[in-house]
């Protein structure tokens, strides 16, 4: 069976099952003495049949949307691809969105089920989390005051080796909605058809060239529901998922050791801890043919200090894309290590690679309006920043629950029977058919002299040995909106250091064009950020904290 014949995303794992039934699919940590639970593919596969037919047994069936949250091991992926073989719509949220947001997603996404630990039922009631719509409660592990049934004691009663038979369902169909981050708004149900799955599981062994049998460290519970499509065995690391930029770099570098792990992804802050530690510790591992980070630009000296722990021909490549989109685009450390680095440090952008195979991207004039209707004639030339657009397999159609932002995000296109993304990222196009990014449309900040984009202005502060980074905001003295830049420094530089490196960065503020009227500097101690990254700035919370400390 090829990817091409497949209908469900589920299929690739009865499949891998069917050829290679012996090899391992996951490797669960038990948190004692750093043992690890194998299951094989045919295990992971029977036991996503047995929840298969419990998870039918109490009404979740195809269409049904659920919610989902489980910690992530063998429970999780078992259950989650026991939701695509029966068709069911698994709604996921990164808890680390907060409470509040939460209740917003579970509310919209419209959740007749609800799966979830002791910990997340406990959450659900007192918070309220989808009592107008929720009908189904599924307890995994100890079910204690709340209604409804246990996973362990449904499937109890199921045959390890009962036989399911994965909905056919179309490539149009609903598998899941996903949920952003919302670090430019509030998060958005991103909803994912099967061909959308489909067409990512494609890309990524495409672009990346990921044979079977390679080993995958998934520091993104997610990516790990790919690796069985891809023929990959996922080994999953000791780590809070919430919270990537905290992890124990030993937790990291003991997996890929023993394990001759061959690929990892990690956001940039993770990449940034482990490749500081590398560095310190002179760790090499040769195992790694690749690694993969994404959710926001990595700075070329996080990607200098983590490729040296690697072999030469090994790069850290970082895909450009979104949840409504991934992967548009990629390049390599290679490259950016080589040549784009210098051009970023002068305030070209960051240069996210070229566009994958498939995927149709687009520069297009700057508007906060909706477009309704493509056209050639929106269209930007080379070197000129607008907004980027996508069209393809992988991209998503709408947001679930929310049609002014899809009429807002997307472009229709009746005659090619297709449609474009609006990312909300700015960039442009250079001769050699790269794309450069230059920040979200929603950051940039409009002066009455000039409009100021957030990455190129940023990465020349960045510039500075001193600076862990920067943030540009807008702020607004005497009536008009002017430029300011946020400076967060390295966690070891003293107090009493700020006076001579704000005296420093003026003098590099001055010394380029784009930064040259930026007179605001302000050091804040520990810029907020998204926790699903641990790398998206939110800008808006530092524009007023930034209005403040102007008063």
């Amino acid at each position: 069976m090829t990817s091409g014949e497949l209908t469900n995303i589920a299929a690739h794992l009865p499949e891998m099952a069917r050829q290679q039934p012996d090899s391992p699919a996951i490797y669960i940590p038990t948190g004692r003495n750093q043992k690890y639970q194998q299951f094989t593919f045919k295990q992971l596969d029977q036991e996503s049949n047995r929840i298969a037919h419990a998870l039918e047994s109490i009404g979740i069936s195809r269409g049904v949307h659920t919610a989902l949250m489980v910690t992530p091991g063998v429970d999780f992926f078992a259950l989650t691809f026991a939701l695509f073989k029966v068709g069911a719509v698994p709604i996921l949220v990164d808890p680390g969105i907060g409470v509040k947001n939460l209740k917003v997603c579970l509310a919209e996404s419209e959740p007749e089920a609800f799966i979830g630990i002791p910990k997340a039922h406990i959450a659900r009631i007192l918070f309220g989390w989808g009592k107008e719509t929720i009908k189904v409660l599924l307890t995994v592990g100890p079910k204690l005051f709340w209604s409804g049934s246990s996973l362990k004691s449904l499937s109890a009663k199921i045959p390890v080796d009962r036989d399911y038979q994965v909905a056919d369902t179309d490539v149009a169909e609903t598998a899941a909605i996903l949920f952003t981050s919302g670090s430019t708004g509030v998060p958005k149900g991103v909803v994912y058809t099967h061909g959308n799955f489909i067409a990512q599981v494609e890309q990524l062994q495409q672009v990346y060239d990921i044979q079977p049998g390679e080993i995958d460290l998934p520091t993104f519970p997610l990516f790990a529901l790919f690796a069985p499509a891809l023929g990959m065995t996922s080994v999953i690391p000791v780590m809070d998922f919430t919270r990537p930029g905290s992890v124990e770099p030993k937790n990291i570098i003991e997996p890929i050791k023993r394990f001759n792990i061959t690929t990892m992804f990690g956001s940039p802050a993770l990449i940034n801890r482990v490749g500081h530690y590398g560095e310190e510790q002179g760790i090499r591992l040769p195992s790694l043919k690749r690694a993969i980070s994404a959710g926001a630009p990595v700075p070329a000296s996080v990607l200098e200090r983590f490729t040296k722990m690697m072999n030469k021909e090994a790069q850290v490549f970082t895909p450009y894309g979104a949840t409504e989109s991934l992967p548009v685009c990629s390049i390599g450390s290679a490259e950016i290590l080589t040549d784009t680095r210098d051009a970023t440090d002068q305030g070209r952008g960051v240069c996210v690679g070229r566009p994958v195979p498939d995927i149709t991207l687009e520069i297009i004039a700057v508007s906060d309006q909706p477009i309704d209707w493509w056209s050639e004639g929106l269209k930007l030339p080379v070197g000129e920043i607008g907004e980027i657009v996508v069209s393809g397999p992988q991209v998503t159609r709408r947001y679930f629950n929310r049609e002014d932002s899809t009429q807002l995000a997307k472009i229709a296109d009746p005659p090619n029977a297709t449609f474009y993304h609006r990312m909300g990222d700015l960039g442009y196009r250079d001769e050699q058919g790269r794309v450069w990014f230059c920040g979200r449309k929603a950051h940039r900040v409009i002066c009455a002299e000039q409009t100021f984009y957030t990455i190129p202005c940023e990465a020349i502060f960045n510039t500075h040995a001193k600076v862990f980074r920067s943030a540009l905001v807008g702020v607004v003295q005497s009536g008009q909106m002017q430029p300011a830049i946020c400076i967060e420094l390295e966690p070891e530089i003293e107090k009493s250091q700020q006076a001579q490196i704000l005296l420093e960065l003026k003098l590099i503020a001055q010394s380029h064009e784009l930064t040259s009227t930026i007179k605001q500097i302000l050091f804040h101690p520990s810029f907020p950020v998204d926790i699903r990254h641990n790398a998206k700035i939110f800008r808006e919370k530092l524009a007023v904290w930034a209005q403040e400390q102007l008063k």
